[in-house]
């Protein structure tokens, strides 16, 4: 998860007041996608495995799936 500006590649959706800007073709790869607060910040889950995707915040610089 990034910080990012949505851009006509992405979808945009709000659930309870919060925004989530995902990459079209990434969403289409993992179908969907679970986001939950913990006491120590946040967990993505998906249906499939995306812990090779490259998606992750400490592994690229800039926005996620660019």
């Amino acid at each position: 998860m990034t910080l990012d500006e949505s851009k006509d590649t992405d979808n945009l959706y709000t659930v309870e007041n919060f925004q989530y800007i995902v990459n079209k073709d990434f969403m289409e790869k993992v179908k969907s996608i679970k986001v939950d607060f913990t006491p120590i910040g946040f967990t993505v889950s998906s249906e499939v495995d995306i812990a090779g995707s490259g998606c992750s915040s400490c592994e690229t610089t800039g926005s996620c799936c660019s």
